[in-house]
């Protein structure tokens, strides 16, 4: 090789390297840019201190992709069919190419293997629902890398490359925990039930924290016995129905999902009934009303998917988000009015709490029956 062809080779590829270095400098994720942000009613910072992101602008119609995790219960059932109403709604569809769905269950690695193919794939941002809030972070990065927008919402990611949109997990713990203590009897030693979600799930872990947290300040002597009822009906049903049969007396339950299950074993073991705090399942409130039981209702509406892909599609649009969004929490008490909080012509299985009316997000029942939650 002569000294000129030498020569032009180290200047093409000084070249090379300074258009990659280029392109990862345009691709590169969210600035760091001062708020207030993009409609504040909506995209509510969690805190006075949360940061704001900006992305460079997208170009519509865009490719939007939702990586969910565990899909055994209810919940995430309508949350998925929410999702799909969302974008099927037209002033949201004109703004969709392409949106994808698909749940791998409660395998971490199929999950991080979904969202990376996704970004691989060239989709503007995807969505997650994550099975492990630590384990996302090299996704992030990768996304980043690439320019797509990150947003996780109810098991969110622990990243702060990201935005996370969520209620306070570990408020509705607490919540729990100042309802029981409240409805309980006001002396003598105390036995709560505590029917959780999946062993290492996120939302579980937070709840249960908030739990424990209120029970420990309260003064009280109070003995929390945990089982594993999954979120689901079914499974909540059976781990309550065990823990009774092994000679549980309990003066409050906590069941963080499935919580018709639940009530209706400790209805069908007739040796108590106690204070219960529940989700937001349509049977729940029917059984609570019907026995004339003391419930407290409330959770995460699975609707806050959909608020996950406003706020995509904003970011999309190069306009200024909070990187972790505060959303409201809808909760309830018996006796439960028809129509209004309780709703007798929907299917049990239906929770309440599908509306964001800050977030102009609202859906009637059939549009989201219309849809269904299968990958697609």
């Amino acid at each position: 090789m002569t000294k000129t062809q030498k020569m032009l080779q180290s200047c093409a590829l000084g070249l090379l390297l300074a258009a990659g270095a280029a392109t990862a400098a345009m691709a590169a994720g969210p600035s760091v840019v001062k708020g207030p942000g993009a409609d504040p009613g909506c995209f509510t910072p969690q805190s006075a201190s949360t940061k704001f992101f900006q992305w460079k602008a997208h170009k519509a119609p865009f490719r939007i992709a939702l990586v969910n995790g565990f899909i055994a219960n209810d919940w995430r059932v309508q949350m998925i069919r929410v999702a799909k109403a969302y974008v099927a709604q037209p002033s949201v569809a004109k703004e969709i190419k392409e949106f994808k769905v698909v749940s791998v269950g409660q395998d971490i690695a199929a999950q991080i293997a979904a969202a990376n193919n996704f970004i691989d794939q060239g989709f503007d941002a995807i969505i997650v629902d994550a099975n492990s809030s630590a384990a996302f972070k090299g996704v992030v990065r990768k996304a980043n890398a690439k320019g797509v927008v990150v947003v996780s919402f109810d098991n969110v990611i622990d990243s702060p490359d990201q935005i996370s949109v969520n209620v306070n997990q570990e408020g509705l713990g607490e919540m729990a925990a100042k309802f029981l203590l409240k409805e309980a009897p006001k002396t003598g030693d105390l036995t709560f039930l505590h029917v959780r979600g999946p062993a290492g799930q996120p939302v579980d872990i937070a709840r249960n924290t908030g739990f424990h947290k209120v029970l420990g300040a309260s003064g009280r002597k109070v003995k929390v016995v945990d089982v594993i009822g999954n979120w689901a009906p079914g499974d909540a049903q059976k781990a309550t129905a065990d823990a009774i049969a092994a000679g549980g007396v309990f003066q409050g339950i906590y069941v963080q999902g499935g919580s018709q299950g639940t009530a209706q074993a400790m209805l069908d073991a007739g040796k108590f009934k106690a204070p219960i705090s529940g989700e937001t399942e349509n049977a729940f409130r029917e059984i609570c009303d019907k026995a004339k039981l003391t419930c407290q209702s409330g959770g995460t509406g699975p609707a806050q998917s959909a608020v996950a892909i406003k706020t995509a599609i904003a970011a999309l649009e190069g306009k200024v988000i909070p990187q972790e969004i505060a959303l409201p929490t809808a909760v309830d008490y018996s006796p439960f009015t028809d129509g209004k909080t309780v709703f007798p012509n929907l299917p049990g299985s239906f929770f309440a709490g599908n509306n964001f009316p800050s977030c102009n997000i609202g859906f009637s029942a059939s549009e989201i029956a219309a849809q269904t939650a299968k990958n697609n």
